[in-house]
């Protein structure tokens, strides 16, 4: 294609990356715009909170792209319980930086048929890394959905 725009159709891994990265923004999106008191305001029984679903998907982003993919030690805990001192802003912006490192990833493997390093944990196999793509692109979008249902909980937002 020769348009600009449309740049990212023209691979696997871009179309891949593309998707992922509009959800990832669509959790970020969702999470602006309030106080920080409101970003951390459980929203269902389980304490599950705005802020706390960005924190455990930069969790989510180190353990498939660096642990399993790369084979490096974990860094941080899958935890959606949010620090008293650490604000929206940090949290995005660690988040952000996770982002582009699995990114950084994903472009500088050869193909996505290469294999991850290690299995993940309890599961047997070690998948290629088109399937830990895909995989994010779902958790994300799941965490995303709830992400669109906190926010309107807390202050009636829809479609942002």
């Amino acid at each position: 294609m020769s348009d600009e725009r449309f740049a990212w159709m023209a691979s696997e891994r871009e179309v891949l990356l593309h998707y992922l990265n509009a959800m990832r923004d669509a959790v970020v999106r969702v999470s602006e715009g309030l106080c920080e008191e409101r970003q951390r305001e459980p929203g269902v029984e389980s304490g599950t909170n705005l802020l706390g679903l960005v924190r455990h998907l930069t969790w989510v982003e180190q353990h498939w792209f660096q642990c399993v993919f790369l084979g490096e030690e974990p860094g941080t805990t899958d935890s959606m319980v949010v620090p008293a001192g650490q604000s929206h802003d940090e949290i995005v912006a660690a988040y952000r930086k996770a982002c582009a490192r699995s990114d950084d990833i994903v472009r500088a493997a050869p193909d996505l048929g290469v294999l991850a390093a290690r299995a993940n944990p309890g599961e047997q196999v070690r998948v290629p890394l088109r399937v830990i793509v895909t995989h994010l692109i779902e958790e994300t979008a799941r965490h995303a959905g709830h992400a669109d249902i906190l926010r309107e909980r807390l202050d009636g937002a829809t479609a942002l």
